[in-house]
């Protein structure tokens, strides 16, 4: 669902789904992505999309990119994957456990990039005005007006004739629950779908999210880190230019930016299944009596900053202001998060991890100050449109990593024809089921050896390879019944 808010953003750069970028809600950055074999195909294609599908009189439409991958297609009868690409640039079809599943079932991988994002934007300028065709709403019908014109395409290229193929959605993160939505609300249009760390509900005050971070940290992490925080805190009263300096963050005039940034750094770590990373140095730090915040300054800097690949502009509120900047991926989910999802990873009132100085008149100060007067995030209007967790759908898998604090934002209990599967093991976080351990950097085909239960994870994709044999079977039986009953009352008329 990259990825989510800052943190929010962190949800793709792992859209490609692991594509490139750097927010909590999914975003990752494209060095861990470099390798040829981190994709199946990076070959570009380009369709026309329709700008607004819910205007009568707007025809205008602007050029949309997506990938195709068809070493694995078993022509004859194999299925149709469709992997939701998100809030990020979709620079190929990324080469995790999905590929392992076009592969068992014969499948033909296809992969739509988001609109607005990447190369797929209808604007060269990013104002507020510009940017009111960006919606979630907007691109489930980019998927569904895809899926019609890409299986047109498969009947005249394999001459197919007798009917659609099979389709199967997939999504992680925002992707996640744009898989869960489009079963939702176009069953006609796939079999089922796939909703990995699946934010299906919209949160104002997502509480716990910072909540889910202390426990994923444990006692004594969780201890370190509250202290770190106080400690920051303290330092922006006393010498504010000195402690930003020393996490090479100058150019974060805001201290809400600059306390976003530490609060995200930390999330990473749990979110994207590397929590040792962030808690043996600090956790040692503070048994060797050390300075804990430039223990934690050198972890920003050289983890979250030069090695997780994190831009410091992106958190910049000055820098998001901007219509035409050079990384377009921020401005894009903050516009997503200020008008319709929110996921303000706000502290709680108690026992948080973060400053308390991240609360909802933070978010919304920064909504007002980068889009204008008048943009706020309609969660009420989102979870009545979609159901939050209540989705009425059927068909559609939900998973989540036990560390991931954006599950607390998906569905997870189990409802009739909706199986929902919890990960549990220490670094599971963030679309595991797809991604393996840790989650960034990308582990080929979903490698799952280096999660602390390699077992957790197989008994899940077992779960996920069943259901999927189940439904496609279903649908495939009931298009055959349908193919023969047409082909009688054509017989009848005749």
């Amino acid at each position: 669902m990259s990825s989510l808010s800052y943190s929010s953003l962190l949800f793709f750069l792992l859209s490609s789904i692991f594509s490139s970028g750097v927010y909590s809600l999914g975003f990752h950055h494209s060095r861990h992505l470099s390798s040829s074999s981190s994709y199946l195909t990076k070959e570009e294609h380009w369709f026309n999309q329709t700008l607004d599908h819910f205007s009568p009189t707007n025809h205008r439409q602007f050029e949309q990119r997506y990938y195709e991958f068809f070493d694995y297609y078993r022509v004859s009868d194999g299925p149709i994957f469709l992997r939701i690409c998100g809030e990020s640039s979709c620079n190929g079809i990324t080469n995790d456990y999905t590929a392992v599943l076009a592969k068992k079932f014969g499948a033909a991988l296809v992969s739509l990039e988001h609109r607005y994002y990447g190369k797929s934007s209808p604007f060269k300028s990013l104002t507020t005005a510009n940017l009111r065709f960006l919606s979630s709403k907007q691109a489930l019908f980019d998927l569904a007006v895809f899926r019609q014109y890409y299986q047109g395409y498969l009947n005249e290229k394999y001459n197919i004739s007798k009917g659609d193929s099979t389709w199967f959605v997939f999504g992680v993160s925002y992707p996640g629950a744009l898989s869960a939505w489009f079963r939702l609300k176009f069953p006609h249009l796939t079999c089922g779908s796939l909703a990995s760390s699946a934010v299906v509900k919209a949160i104002f005050n997502y509480t716990d999210f910072d909540k889910q971070v202390g426990e994923s940290a444990g006692t004594e992490c969780k201890a370190v880190l509250q202290e770190i925080t106080k400690l920051v805190d303290e330092k922006l009263e006393s010498n504010r230019a000195s402690v930003k300096k020393l996490f090479g963050a100058e150019t974060l005039k805001n201290d809400g930016d600059f306390l976003y940034l530490l609060a995200d750094a930390a999330v990473t770590a749990f979110q994207y299944g590397n929590p040792d990373t962030l808690c043996s140095p600090l956790v040692d730090a503070k048994k060797n009596n050390q300075d804990l915040v430039e223990a934690y300054a050198r972890y920003v800097k050289e983890y979250y900053i030069d090695t997780f690949g994190v831009s410091l502009s992106t958190y910049d509120q000055n820098y998001l202001k901007e219509t035409s900047p050079d990384e377009t991926d921020a401005r894009l989910w903050w516009y997503q998060v200020c008008t319709e999802v929110a996921y303000f990873q706000v502290a709680p009132q108690n026992d948080s991890v973060r400053s308390e100085k991240i609360d909802s008149k933070y978010h919304l100060d920064l909504c007002r100050n980068v889009f204008g007067e008048g943009v706020y995030p309609q969660v009420d209007m989102t979870n009545i449109y979609y159901g939050g967790t209540k989705i009425a759908g059927t068909r559609i898998v939900f998973t989540n990593g036990s560390q991931d604090p954006w599950r607390h934002a998906s569905k997870q209990t189990s409802s009739e024809n909706m199986p929902s599967y919890l990960i549990k093991c220490h670094n599971c976080g963030h679309g595991t089921d797809l991604r393996g351990c840790p989650q960034v950097p990308l582990n080929i085909e979903g490698n799952a050896s280096n999660c602390t239960s390699p077992e957790a994870v197989k008994k899940v994709r077992e779960q996920i390879v069943s259901n999927i044999d189940l439904w496609l079977s279903e649908c495939k039986n009931t298009e055959e019944t349908e193919l023969f009953l047409f082909g009688q009352r054509k017989a009848y008329a005749a």
